[in-house]
């Protein structure tokens, strides 16, 4: 395994971004492990920031403007667009509101707003449906001519989507671009155990990967 992804599982441990135990999902499925991207400090962010832009340069996803679905993804982007400019790539950001605002600038969007031409890609925690990604994508193009060139979050679940495939599998089939994780749950699994993950949690994690995997 590459070193930026054992830094980053070590970075998701250690700021408890990545938790175990029992945890019933917005799919409303139970699951031994759950990612929760909203609790932050300053090192964490900036540790995220690093990984996503590593993973953007590893990847060679082209890029113009970063984009954070509110509420988790508007600092994931924001750190992401931090790392890239330190490693001397200065792009452009933005996230969207809940609800339209009205006065001021107005409008959806927060930071720069997408404009036609632009290729963006799309930052967020992790997939499960793909439906946020899927309503970012939708509210992006219907706001410019982009391109989405990507996306890309830090844990792929490596869920089956509606068919036989994963749902980033089928994501990526869907939006037309390349859908990227830093890492997969089972190479946080392999990393862990049995340091972090003893025998019971992994047996646990294999079973739900048996139950719901692709």
């Amino acid at each position: 395994m590459d070193s930026y992804k054992q830094r980053f599982i070590d970075l998701l441990v250690r700021h408890e971004v990545l938790r175990f135990g029992d945890f019933t999902l917005k799919s409303g499925r139970r699951s031994p492990y759950f990612i929760n991207a909203g609790q932050r400090t300053g090192a964490a962010i900036a540790g995220l920031g690093e990984a996503y832009a590593e993973c953007l340069q590893r990847e060679g996803l082209a890029c113009d403007l970063l984009f954070g679905p509110s509420y988790k993804g508007v600092p994931l982007a924001v750190a992401t667009a931090i790392a890239q400019a330190r490693a001397g790539s200065d792009v452009a950001f933005c996230f969207d509101r809940k609800e339209a605002k009205d006065h001021g600038e107005g409008g959806v969007f927060v930071g720069t707003a997408p404009w036609d031409g632009a290729r963006v890609v799309i930052v967020d925690d992790v997939i499960t449906s793909g439906k946020s990604i899927h309503e970012a994508a939708d509210l992006l193009r219907k706001a410019a001519a982009v391109t989405v060139a990507g996306v890309v979050v830090a844990v792929d679940r490596m869920e089956r989507g509606r068919g036989t495939v994963s749902t980033l599998q089928e994501l990526q089939s869907e939006l037309g671009a390349p859908v990227r994780a830093i890492v997969t749950i089972r190479e946080i699994a392999a990393y862990l155990h049995p340091r972090v993950i003893d025998d019971a949690r992994l047996r646990a994690i294999e079973g739900y990967l048996a139950e719901h995997g692709a």
